[in-house]
């Protein structure tokens, strides 16, 4: 395969591989060898050219005189990141040496790799190293930190992470935003929601704060955290009692209509209300609206799930469409996630069945913390790439002192010396997407995309397919698949007969054009991978879980009496931790800030611009408060994951809890509760 690599100068066809739905093409601009320029692809036929800031500026991440240039080995205390230049061959082996005497000591179950999607490259997230450290024997992680409880949850539904096609919902005439800061964080939805308004569409935002996808909205909605089921449920009522479903598209593409019927009509708008804080008539209208309205579209975010009950919340919400019959409808349905359409091999890319202990534990890297200071027996090795747990991780406090234990050997493989990275005992520096040959399966369009390397590996950087091959060698380890080159990863990708719309797509295709779509037709509504085959309003497999079958709304745990609920969403100019560390994204934040309501700021005394103190019995961190009207009273929000610095105390997931989701196995980071007091100073 043609790379660009050896062409100095030119633009070149390339992909975005910030974990984003929007999966931007772009086209990279090299002169004298080195990217100058980052643009979008105007040919792309959903992201149309336009890009983010946080990509646009990519040139100044890649080229950041912080950048890791060379491993290197700790020389000072941990935490506080005083490291020496090493060789790779001294770096594999100390890594490898480590290993096999865990090994022999401890058995492979010492050792742990903690990843995510950093780089959302299929090969980079999830080849190599699963092949690596299953043939190990090494205890599995649960990577379920972002999407895991509400993707079970819709699955239950839907059979699968099926939805609207985002290039139909230019017809939409109504969107419900529920959960998601889009202008944030799915601008390309913004994009063909504002094409659709141009033609008349109406755009209701559901959040906690009235953020900027708030103020762009027709209509903004402010909620209490954790009681979306109770809305979603309170309007199926009013569809219901007003007859504004569609009994023919029920009758024929749903199980369960009829229980739910009479299971929603404890939901009433007033009992409702009193859950959700949304006005009564509010709800009556929001109904009215959504069941008048065709194509109607819901478009369920990411903040939705990271409560206790998220799993059931995203199940309720993703019933909706088929009350109103909406999936026949060119933009109309909804949408959590489309990665179904994309789905690919992973069981030839990842090779569990080379487990060498098939009852190797699992550890959820949501209570990273506590695995680490409590697992019996120990993890005593940790590599962890693609991810940045010190500063992501909930309840960071225990993350930190667990990455202090001197008996733990951690190794990180990243671009920048990051939070977790100066706990380690090797670091190892890591290639950019630019610098890779990777494939990419957007999780909110239809497209794959190929990324081709555009520059050669900065410095002695190395992606981490080509560090995972150095570590198996290093093992001894001599089974072929480790010498699989990427496009024949890409190849045995591809190769899945069990995804019919996979079947449009071909490595030579991706060559050539660099993207090409799933073949999805209207008609997947007709056969859902349920075990009905339809819609599931009522879930036998939940019921059999111990779960209710029909959708149910279950407060969140009022884990103490401090009086804030918290949510600390993502911001604007970060992506997670990413940027974080960049001179530009940090000026374009400004500063971290907590919202909070007028009321409560005039009743703690508290005034706008002050600093405050943001705690509960995880940890405190400071803040500077925007008070106004853009969260409702009792609620506190922050914005943004932002890098530590001396003297600094910003680490918002000091304050989050670490329980398990619902579903999945999923984060709890927004079912938290805190303090706010002013500082004295």
């Amino acid at each position: 395969m043609k790379t660009y690599v050896d062409e100095p100068n030119g633009v070149f066809p390339s992909v975005c591989s910030l974990d984003c739905p929007d999966q931007c093409g772009l086209l990279v601009h090299k002169q004298d060898g080195k990217i100058v320029k980052v643009e979008g692809d105007p040919n792309h036929p959903v992201t149309q050219g336009n890009i983010c800031n946080k990509v646009r500026n990519m040139a100044e991440r890649i080229y950041d005189t912080k950048r890791l240039t060379q491993p290197l080995k700790r020389v000072g205390a941990k935490g506080e990141g005083k490291f020496e230049p090493i060789t790779w061959e001294e770096a594999i082996q100390t890594i490898t040496s480590h290993w096999k005497q865990l090994i022999r000591e401890h058995g492979p179950e010492s050792i742990l790799p903690y990843s995510f999607y950093g780089n959302m490259g299929r090969l980079n997230a999830e080849t190599m190293d699963y092949r690596l450290f299953h043939r190990m024997g090494a205890s599995l992680l649960d990577r379920a930190i972002c999407n895991a409880a509400g993707g079970v949850g819709y699955n239950y539904t839907m059979g699968a992470n099926y939805g609207t096609d985002p290039e139909e919902t230019v017809h939409t005439k109504l969107f419900l935003m529920w959960g998601i800061n889009a202008v944030s964080t799915n601008m390309h939805q913004v994009m063909l929601a504002e094409k659709a308004r141009k033609n008349g569409a109406k755009i209701v935002v559901i959040d906690v704060h009235k953020n900027q996808t708030g103020r762009w909205a027709d209509w903004f909605i402010p909620i209490l955290p954790g009681t979306d089921t109770a809305l979603a449920l309170g309007l199926m009522h009013i569809l219901f009692a007003e007859n504004m479903v569609d009994e023919a598209f029920m009758e024929k593409y749903t199980v369960g209509h009829e229980e739910l019927r009479e299971h929603v009509k404890q939901y009433d708008p007033q009992t409702v209300s009193s859950m959700t804080g949304v006005p009564a008539d509010d709800i009556y209208r929001l109904a009215r609206m959504y069941g008048q309205t065709s194509p109607s579209l819901v478009r369920i975010g990411n903040g939705l799930q990271h409560h206790d009950n998220g799993g059931m919340c995203v199940r309720t919400i993703a019933c909706l469409p088929a009350l109103t019959g909406q999936w026949l409808v060119q933009g109309g349905g909804a949408m959590k996630g489309n990665k179904g359409f994309l789905e690919h091999n992973k069981q030839a890319l990842q090779r569990p069945d080379l487990l060498a202990n098939k009852k190797t534990r699992r550890v959820n890297m949501n209570v990273i913390g506590s695995a680490l200071l409590e697992l019996d027996p120990p993890i005593r090795s940790m590599f962890v790439y693609g991810c940045n747990p010190a500063l992501v991780a909930p309840e960071g406090n225990k993350v930190k002192k667990g990455l202090l234990r001197e008996d733990l050997f951690t190794v990180v493989h990243d671009l920048f010396l990051t939070e977790t990275a100066a706990y380690a005992d090797i670091v190892l520096p890591a290639t950019s997407a630019f610098e890779n040959t990777d494939f990419y399966t957007s999780y909110w369009h239809h497209y794959m995309q190929l990324q081709k390397p555009v520059i050669a590996p900065y410095g002695e950087s190395k992606s981490n397919v080509e560090v995972f091959r150095l570590l198996a060698k290093g093992m001894g380890y001599e089974d072929e698949i480790f010498d699989d080159s990427e496009e024949a990863l890409i190849r045995q990708a591809l190769d899945y007969p069990a995804n019919p719309f996979l079947s449009s797509i071909t490595y030579e295709d991706l060559v050539e054009k660099n993207y090409r779509k799933a073949a999805v037709t209207p008609g997947f509504i007709e056969k859902l991978p349920t075990p009905s085959g339809k819609i599931e309003l009522y879930s036998k497999q939940l019921e059999k879980l111990g779960y209710p079958a029909l959708p149910t709304y279950t407060p969140i745990p009022v884990e103490s009496d401090l009086p804030f609920l918290y949510v600390p969403g993502p911001n604007h100019n970060f992506l997670n931790s990413t940027f974080s560390n960049n001179a530009k994204h940090v000026k374009l934040e400004k500063f971290p800030r907590l919202f909070m309501n007028t009321a409560d700021a005039e009743a703690s005394g508290i005034a706008d611009g002050d600093v405050v103190r943001v705690w509960n019995d995880r940890g405190e961190c400071e803040l500077t408060v925007s008070v106004g009207e853009t969260v409702l009273t009792g609620v506190a929000v922050s914005q943004g994951l932002w890098a530590d610095q001396p003297g600094a105390k910003h680490h918002v997931n000091a304050l989050t809890p670490d329980r398990i989701a619902d579903m999945g196995g999923g984060a709890t980071f927004f079912s938290g509760r805190v303090n706010v007091e002013k500082l004295a100073r």
